[in-house]
C-alpha cells in the first residue's frame, strides 16, 4: 500500500515555482452563506482561476519540474474535464505539444475549450480505453501527465490550502470535493500541516462515489460515474490518494445531484459566481453538517471550478421544473 508522499515542503516549493503563472484567487466571508449555514463561512473562490479551475496549479507545477528534453517529447493526458483544459492551457502558455484523450461522452463545451487553448483531442469510448491509450503513447515517448496520481500535481493543488489559511486564519472546518483525490489530498495536506486541529470533510455525489468505494474496499475500485458533476467522475482513486483520504479526512459526505444543481443556481444568484456542480456540492454537503458543529466554528468552502455550459445549466433546471 502506497503511503502519502507529499509534504508541506513540497507544497511550499510548488508555490514558489508557479508564482506568477496562476492567480492567487480571493477568499472572503459570505454573509449569505453564513446565514444559510448558521455558522461563519468563508468561500475560496477558485472558480475564478485561470482555465476555470484549480487544475492549472498542479499542471504548471508538474510541467515546470520537467527537463527541456522531457518537455520536447510532448505531453499526453486523460481527462474529459478540467484537467484536459488545464493541460491545454499550460502547454499553450509554454509552447508545448499536448495530446488529450477524452471519453466520447465529454461535453462539447470542454472539448472546445481544450481545443481553443491548443491541445489536440482524441476521443475514446470510455475512460478505461483512454488510460490504456495513454500508456501506449507514453511507451512511444510522450510524457504522461496523470490527472491526479502524481506528487507534483498534488503539491501544486496544495498551494490553494496555503492561500486559504492565510486569508482566513481561523478556519476550523473545510469542505473539499473529491474526484480522483489529488486535489483533496493536496489541499488537505497543506491545511493539516499548518493547522493540525482543522477538520476536513470530503464531498462526493452519489453518482460518483470514487473515494467512498475505494475506502470501503481499502483499494482502488473502478466505477462508472453517472453524476451530472462530470468533473468528479474519476474512474478510480489510487493508492496514493486513498492514503491521503485516510490521513486527512474526518469523513466523506455523499450528496444527490438534484440539490447540487439547485445550489449552482443559488451561488450564482447570491455570490454572482458561476460554479460547476463539482464546486457547488460542497455547499450542499456543508448544510447537512453545519448544525452539528460548535457555534463558534468557521467553515471554509472550496469552490473549485467554473467550467459549466450555460446550456447544460438551463437543461438541468428545466428537468427539475
Amino acid at each position: 500500500m502506497t503511503t502519502f508522499d507529499v509534504t508541506l515542503a513540497d507544497i511550499e516549493a510548488a508555490r514558489s515555482r508557479i508564482a506568477g503563472r496562476v492567480r492567487r484567487t480571493p477568499a472572503f466571508e459570505s454573509a449569505d452563506v453564513s446565514a444559510r449555514l448558521g455558522r461563519r463561512t468563508a468561500l475560496k473562490m477558485e472558480a475564478l482561476q485561470l482555465a476555470g479551475s484549480f487544475k492549472v496549479r498542479g499542471v504548471f507545477n508538474k510541467v515546470l519540474t520537467l527537463s527541456d528534453e522531457e518537455r520536447r517529447r510532448g505531453l499526453v493526458t486523460v481527462s474529459g474535464g478540467n484537467h484536459a483544459i488545464a493541460v491545454a492551457r499550460v502547454a499553450g502558455t509554454l509552447g508545448l505539444d499536448a495530446l488529450v484523450l477524452m471519453p466520447k461522452v465529454t461535453p462539447r463545451f470542454n472539448v472546445d475549450l481544450a481545443t481553443k487553448y491548443g491541445a489536440r483531442i482524441e476521443l475514446c469510448d470510455d475512460a478505461a480505453e483512454a488510460f490504456a491509450k495513454a500508456e501506449d503513447y507514453q511507451r512511444q515517448g510522450r510524457l504522461f501527465v496523470h490527472p491526479y496520481d502524481d506528487p507534483a500535481i498534488i503539491a501544486g493543488h496544495g498551494t490553494l490550502g496555503l492561500e486559504f489559511l492565510e486569508d482566513i486564519p481561523d478556519l476550523t472546518h473545510v469542505f473539499v470535493s473529491i474526484g480522483g483525490g489529488g486535489f483533496m489530498s493536496g489541499v488537505a495536506a497543506a491545511l493539516k500541516a499548518k493547522r493540525p486541529s482543522l477538520t476536513i470533510y470530503g464531498v462526493e455525489t452519489t453518482g460518483a462515489p470514487t473515494m467512498t468505494e475505494a475506502l470501503k474496499a481499502d483499494e482502488p475500485v473502478t466505477i462508472r460515474p453517472t453524476s451530472i458533476a462530470r468533473t468528479l467522475g474519476a474512474p478510480f482513486a489510487t493508492h496514493r490518494t486513498i492514503a491521503g483520504a485516510k490521513l486527512f479526512l474526518k469523513e466523506i459526505i455523499l450528496v444527490e445531484d438534484e440539490p447540487v444543481i439547485a445550489d449552482v443556481s443559488w451561488i450564482l444568484q447570491k455570490e454572482k459566481l458561476l460554479c460547476e456542480p463539482a464546486a457547488a456540492c460542497v455547499l450542499t454537503a456543508a448544510e447537512t453538517i453545519a448544525p452539528s458543529l460548535p457555534d463558534e466554528s468557521v467553515i471554509g468552502l472550496v469552490l473549485c471550478g467554473s467550467n459549466l455550459s450555460l446550456d447544460d445549466l438551463d437543461a438541468w433546471r428545466r428537468q427539475r421544473a
